[in-house]
């Protein structure tokens, strides 16, 4: 993977199935792939056989795809022993689809976190010898702003362990009172990946569903920052406006010519 990969996340199209959503991204000019849920399905987690593993990826390679990232979870209603296990499953099913990066949600139950910092470190060691980083994102709960991804990332404080930063996410969770171009410069250093996301407000009524540049953030000023910072990571578009396939597929390559225009 190259500086700077930009890649598409699958969940413009989680109605298609796997193949198809890789089909369509390859179409749009990404040359890296994110695995979401189809259906409410995840193509690989946890859970999954070598199997079900080696066909999705297969099917992004059929697109010409890297497969580099995978939506991870959290199992910590299972006990942070078997939470821990779970997690490391998930690390091998990710390195064995191809995968550089788990980008981790945080979790939103109060009686979790104590934990959650406890089993990011506990598998942090089984992720850097499998190759892959994890990165965790804005997303509400232990995780809703620069503040607390910095305080997490400094508490676990290992090299697999970085953030991803979405700024969508940072208007939307927040309501707009907290602005990315006000905390991105705080966060540049600890990022490894980027998440292209958009949001708009309407009051206190805030929207994702948007195609990048259509919305509240500047992404010109959050990409330039984050570069003067030393990021170099890949990055990943989550959300476009449209949810007809045809739709996506031309707001998918809107996105990929805005971006990539920013990006030196």
């Amino acid at each position: 993977m190259s500086d700077h990969a930009l890649g598409s996340t699958t969940r413009p199209y989680n109605q298609l199935t796997f193949a198809e959503a890789c089909q369509r991204i390859a179409a749009a000019g990404y040359s890296d792939v994110a695995v979401f849920a189809h259906n409410r399905e995840m193509p690989v987690d946890s859970g999954s056989s070598a199997d079900e593993v080696a066909a999705t990826r297969q099917a992004a390679a059929d697109s010409g795809l890297d497969p580099s990232m995978l939506l991870g979870r959290t199992h910590l209603e299972l006990g942070l022993e078997a939470a821990t296990d779970d997690y490391k499953r998930l690390i091998d099913n990710a390195a064995a689809l191809g995968c550089r990066w788990i980008l981790e949600l945080g979790t939103g139950k109060e009686e979790h976190y104590g934990d959650y910092p406890r089993l990011m470190s506990a598998v942090a060691d089984h992720a850097q010898t499998a190759g892959i980083g994890i990165s965790l994102k804005p997303h509400g709960g232990i995780s809703l702003t620069a503040r607390e991804l910095i305080d997490l990332h400094d508490q676990i404080d290992h090299p697999a362990f970085r953030i991803s930063y979405d700024p969508g996410n940072i208007i939307y969770y927040t309501k707009g009172a907290v602005r990315p171009e006000d905390e991105v410069e705080q966060i540049a250093s600890r990022t490894s990946t980027l998440i292209i996301k958009d949001c708009t407000l309407d009051g206190d009524k805030a929207d994702v569903m948007v195609t990048a540049g259509d919305g509240l953030v500047d992404f010109s000023f959050a990409i330039g920052t984050l570069r003067a910072g030393g990021f170099r990571g890949p990055m990943y578009v989550e959300c476009v406006g449209s949810t007809e396939p045809d739709e996506v597929d031309a707001d998918l390559k809107r996105t990929h010519a805005y971006i990539a225009a920013l990006i030196p």
